[in-house]
């Protein structure tokens, strides 16, 4: 297996031990997904509580997934994606035993499915995030690429294997099969030795995580790319997915065989696309990869929609699924390489919610607009929309093909001791005395460090030049306590962070004056009438 392979990240030993026991997880929890549908259906659910099924899963992650990372970024990520799988194994094992003893209600059904989700949310978040810690740096784009095949994969096989089970047992052997998957990466978790995290400041308060992972999510354009990217692929991509079914039923007269070959082919596509996609990205680069993977989907797509003959779809199919891995697993490498470890769990979160959203909202349209147009017009449409919006993105909001440098870095020199790291709000004062020539430069290059300010913590930021000296200019930030302000120095400062502050400082003529203020409080030993309020 060479350095250049799709698979080279399977040598290394916590990465392919995690990868193979997810692997077995993404089958068990498609398979359940069947046998949850279907003891819904023996229960006597209707096509709603058919429905729910679904929805138990994925609203506990819409809820959840963005506090989830926040509590993977402040507690131990080992520790965090035990407690989530710990969770999915108590749900799938509860619905074994449930189902087994003929005690299964279609309440308790969602229940133990809703749990399920729980833990889905709490890991999801967690798992993305300590891909880096895996693999080098260079190997997370086909560290991101086998993720997906992994996924794909157990998509195809999982249901057939849910099936199989049902028919040969009942529903409880799907049930049983996804508590056992769980226990192979239980077993991976709790033997990978994860280095305790450096946090000289303690953990973040929830609630502080996740305020702080939403302004750096707002300060960070190239991140923003991302997610804007992914929302507007997997919303006209999500169609397939939707309607797959519907067009294996009706224009292509399919049964349920039929359906899991068309199922099968996506998956196949998707392990093919990981033999190419390395080596176009090195010849293509992220933008122009991108571009190609999705017009190359949006033709299968619209073949597939097109066509009434199987032996045309099953190849669209194999398209789509290199397209659709192609796109999804750069866009999710490049995610992961442009945030640093203090907050990359709580920042792919977001990804996670716009990918799911994605997803939901685009089903919904879809399947309003089929019927409407019906099943073929509802996936041309988005096939055509999907190559239109491409190549506006491409140049409106291209993907960075330069490497942020992410690593850890001391900001600026030490602040002044404080013993109550509680106290706030902090205002700091940087003045800089700049020459005329470089003065709409320094402007330019502190667009960029005010940014920089509030992706590590400040609530507020404003550059000001004074009338009186034209050549000053006084830069103001705040930041909600003095702990929060030593997180700034000493926890979220990267290399990126130090180059922008060292690009404004080199058009300064001399070093910043910086200074700190308190709010100012009342005097603890000031007199009962001094806090009167004399009106």
């Amino acid at each position: 297996m060479s350095g250049d392979s799709a698979w080279a990240p399977l040598r290394r030993r916590a990465y392919r031990a995690l990868w193979l026991a997810q692997f077995a997880s993404n089958i068990g929890t498609w398979a359940q997904t069947v046998g949850a549908q279907w003891l819904m259906g023996d229960l006597g659910g209707g096509a709603l509580e058919v429905a729910l099924v679904q929805a138990a899963t994925t609203v506990p992650v819409f809820l959840l997934v963005v506090p989830s990372g926040a509590v993977g970024d402040i507690l131990d990520r080992r520790h965090v994606l035990i407690g989530g799988q710990s969770l999915m194994l108590a749900g799938a094992a509860g619905l074994a035993l449930l189902t087994a003893a003929g005690g299964a209600t279609p309440a308790s059904l969602l229940a133990l499915i809703a749990l399920m989700g729980v833990g889905q949310a709490l890991a999801m978040p967690s798992f993305q995030a300590i891909q880096p810690e895996l693999v080098p740096r260079e190997e997370i784009p086909r560290a991101a690429l086998l993720n997906g095949v992994n996924m794909n994969v157990g998509r195809a096989i999982g249901p057939a294997l849910g099936g199989v089970l049902i028919a040969a047992a009942g529903p409880e052997a799907a049930f049983a099969f996804n508590t056992v998957s769980f226990l192979g990466v239980l077993l991976v978790l709790w033997r990978w030795r994860r280095p305790s995290d450096h946090r000289p400041l303690g953990a973040e308060h929830v609630t502080t995580a996740v305020r702080t992972g939403a302004r750096y999510v707002r300060s960070a354009p190239l991140f923003r790319r991302v997610l804007v990217r992914s929302v507007l692929f997997v919303v006209f991509g999500s169609a397939l997915w939707a309607l797959l079914p519907a067009l294996a039923r009706g224009p292509l007269g399919l049964g349920a065989g039929g359906y899991g070959v068309l199922l099968g082919s996506v998956g196949v596509g998707a392990i093919g696309g990981a033999f190419v996609v390395p080596r176009l990205l090195r010849r293509t680069g992220k933008n122009l990869l991108i571009t190609l993977a999705t017009c190359a989907y949006a033709a299968a797509l619209a073949l597939a929609a097109l066509t009434s003959s199987p032996l045309v779809a099953v190849p669209a199919m194999l398209v789509a699924g290199a397209g659709w891995i192609a796109v999804l697993s750069t866009l999710n490498a490049t995610a992961q390489v442009l945030l640093p470890a203090w907050t990359r769990a709580r920042a792919l979160a977001y990804y996670q919610l716009v990918f799911m959203g994605g997803q939901a909202v685009g089903a919904l349209v879809w399947g309003t607009v089929a019927d409407v147009l019906g099943v073929r017009g509802a996936l041309v449409v988005p096939a055509v929309a999907m190559v239109l919006v491409v190549a506006v993105a491409a140049r409106a909001l291209p993907l960075t093909e330069r490497q942020l440098d992410t690593s850890p870095a001391g900001l600026w020199d030490a602040p002044p001791q404080l013993p109550d790291v509680e106290r706030g709000p902090v205002l700091v004062t940087v003045r800089w005395r700049v020459d005329e020539p470089d003065a709409a430069a320094f402007v330019e290059a502190m667009s960029k460090v005010g940014r920089s300010r509030r992706r590590t913590g400040a609530t507020l930021w404003g550059l000001f030049r004074d009338l009186e000296e034209p050549d000053t200019y006084l830069e103001t930030f705040t930041v909600a306590t003095w702990r929060e302000h030593l997180r700034q120095h000493l926890e979220r400062g990267t290399g990126t962070d130090v180059e922008v502050e060292e690009a404004a400082r080199a058009l300064a003529s001399g070093p910043p004056e910086v200074r700190h203020l308190l709010w100012a409080d009342a005097p603890a030993t000031a007199s009962p009438a001094a806090d009167e309020d004399p009106a």
